[in-house]
């Protein structure tokens, strides 16, 4: 079929890879422009951050955009939240207006409380210390999800969908990601900031947050200019976290 998309974006369309990441980085190494777009029906070896599995059955999105932002790597995370609210923004007029869109920290799309995307970036340094190129890996549960998971998890067909395949899902993140993208260049992270926490889940909750090798419970307070999470916990001063995971009390992401 024919993408509908901007100039910016050179589309790739594969049958099955072992991750649309992997590919994607194997081209970024050898040189391939800002806006090259890797997409594929199925992965064999999707994966998600902390090189957990990805489950990647024909009918949903795969993809990983190649960019080089020319920032360093606190640039680099400031995407990640970007990323979230172009999925945001591109399944919210696909699906009923009765189902709440919501981000998770750090890079996860909610729907009435449940998982339905993910993001995961990977990139290289340059000799200077600045990125050399980044990787966005975005899948969307489109027709289905695992029923297994360590959080619930949903599709945009379980949430009331109707006539939609992964193409369309497509189009609609790439024209909110590159109108995002393009603002970010020239005013930074305030304005992406902003709109992630307009649909934060959680926010002014309390939350938990798994560490490695440790737990923390506190009031999810909002992010700080660099994208942390900032717990606020009773007696203490605040505490800012820029990697982990969050769980939700079962009313505060609806």
């Amino acid at each position: 079929m024919t993408l509908r998309l901007a100039p910016f974006f050179d589309p790739i369309a594969l049958d099955t890879v072992t991750s649309t990441n992997d590919e994607a980085m194997v081209l970024a190494a050898e040189g391939a422009a800002a806006g090259t777009l890797v997409w594929a029906r199925t992965q064999t070896k999707g994966r998600g951050r902390r090189g957990r599995s990805w489950s990647s059955p024909e009918g949903n999105l795969y993809l990983s955009l190649i960019l080089r932002p020319g920032r360093d790597a606190t640039g680099a995370a400031e995407l990640a939240f970007l990323a979230a609210i172009a999925i945001g923004e591109g399944i919210a007029p696909l699906i009923p207006a009765s189902v709440a869109v919501r981000y998770k920290w750090p890079n996860d799309v909610l729907l009435n409380g449940r998982k339905v995307a993910g993001v995961l970036l990977e990139s290289s340094l340059g000799p200077k210390g600045g990125l050399d190129w980044l990787v966005i890996g975005v899948g969307v549960n489109v027709l289905g999800f695992p029923k297994r998971t360590g959080y619930p998890a949903t599709s945009l067909v379980a949430e009331g969908a109707e006539g939609l395949d992964a193409a369309c899902v497509l189009e609609g993140f790439c024209q909110a990601f590159l109108s995002g993208y393009e603002r970010w260049r020239d005013e930074g992270f305030a304005g992406v900031r902003r709109r992630w926490l307009g649909r934060a889940a959680g926010i002014g909750e309390t939350i938990e947050v798994r560490l490695d090798g440790e737990t923390l419970s506190g009031i999810f307070a909002g992010l700080d200019e660099a994208g942390a999470l900032i717990l606020r916990r009773a007696g203490e001063e605040d505490r800012r976290i820029s990697a982990g995971e969050v769980f939700l009390p079962a009313a505060a992401d609806r």
